[in-house]
């Protein structure tokens, strides 16, 4: 049997060629009735894809300029409204989406998440008004739960949210391996000759995750003797008003390495008389640029945004809208950046030698 051929195609759907390819790859210029209609024909036909053809017309199409598809929503779930310029890592996850959407002829709207002018009604006026297929929710700092009122909007929208899992509803997301990128960082920590590492996580932060930041670190410690295995400090938010809390923490435990999210652990140690690296080692687990010489895990937040944007691009193709039976994931790999927190490396270990000691008087976040 000869094989069933695009041109085929639209003879038996009556329409164009053209018209039968764009609808094959989802392409939202294509309504989605005569998408669902041509995908039938092809389908009663037996139609199959060139693999070799497929992957050559997407790399002539990628080499090409995208031309302008539709509109996105970029939702700041912030109670910050100014946190897509001021925040210390939300702008990572914007610059990833808005760059990943300029690649595939997507623009962007902004809006803010806790307007308190937009009831569930507006916002769904406004986003059909203006055109928009798809929302992306970024900034979800201190909750996982998305305002109940709005519930309607995640029904009537593909959407997809960055950084962490949402529940009621839960919606699919992209975000860093939490657990991953914390056993790493433990890894490279015993790697470098330390003997006692310790996680020093917010609590409300780790619950935000779902504890994959201190079960990553209860894993990887299995590994070490029950002497050695240091509990996590998790009250860093009464630590800021109260600071004996942590300095009571260390010194029944002594670590020798501290794990952490905040630099405002660099003036508790200076206060004790410690020396980093000297004296004892940080490894930040949120590397940022504006903290360059201390060594950590890049959690590479804009391609996480990247990710979003392939991921609700991916739901407008396929027509879907509303909140998922199955949501879907997508977790992004975080690298161990070296830097001077770290003392030089006196074990077998992956990594080369640290670079020079940052300044203990880096500003706390």
């Amino acid at each position: 049997m000869p094989p069933i051929t695009l041109s085929v195609i639209a003879s038996q759907a009556g329409c164009s060629k053209n018209t039968v390819s764009l609808a094959l790859r989802g392409d939202p210029q294509i309504p989605a009735t005569t998408r669902d209609r041509i995908r039938k024909v092809a389908d009663r036909l037996g139609y199959r894809p060139n693999a070799v053809v497929s992957h050559l017309m997407a790399q002539l199409r990628s080499s090409q300029n995208a031309r302008f598809q539709a509109k996105l929503a970029l939702v700041n779930a912030h109670r910050d409204p100014k946190a897509f310029r001021s925040h210390a890592t939300i702008p990572a996850y914007v610059r990833g989406c808005e760059r990943r959407a300029l690649q595939l002829g997507y623009d962007f709207d902004h809006f803010w998440l806790h307007d308190p002018k937009l009831k569930a009604e507006s916002w769904i006026r406004i986003l059909r008004a203006r055109g928009i297929k798809g929302l992306i929710i970024v900034g979800m700092m201190d909750q996982n739960h998305l305002p109940p009122h709005l519930r309607a909007v995640w029904d009537h929208f593909p959407c997809v949210v960055t950084g962490v899992r949402t529940r009621d509803p839960a919606l699919s997301f992209s975000c860093v391996d939490h657990h991953n990128l914390t056993v790493t960082a433990f890894e490279q920590a015993l790697g470098l000759g330390y003997r006692r590492p310790a996680l020093l996580v917010e609590e409300r932060l780790d619950r935000l995750v779902e504890g994959r930041f201190s079960g990553a670190m209860l894993a990887a410690q299995q590994s070490l003797p029950a002497k050695q295995r240091v509990p996590a400090f998790t009250q860093l938010d009464q630590a800021r008003t109260n600071q004996d809390l942590f300095h009571r923490w260390f010194d029944r435990h002594q670590p020798d390495v501290l794990l952490s999210l905040y630099n405002i652990i660099f003036p508790w140690l200076k206060d004790r008389g410690l020396r980093v690296p000297q004296d004892i080692g940080v490894i930040q687990l949120e590397w940022r640029e504006s903290h360059a010489e201390i060594s950590g895990m890049n959690q590479h937040n804009d391609t996480v945004g990247e990710a979003a944007v392939d991921m609700v691009v991916g739901q407008i193709h396929r027509s879907e809208s509303g909140i998922p039976l199955f949501p879907r994931a997508t977790l992004i790999g975080a690298s161990w950046v070296e830097g001077g927190s770290v003392r030089v490396q006196t074990a077998p270990g992956p990594q080369r030698r640290a670079r020079a000691a940052p300044s203990l008087s880096a500003r706390p976040r």
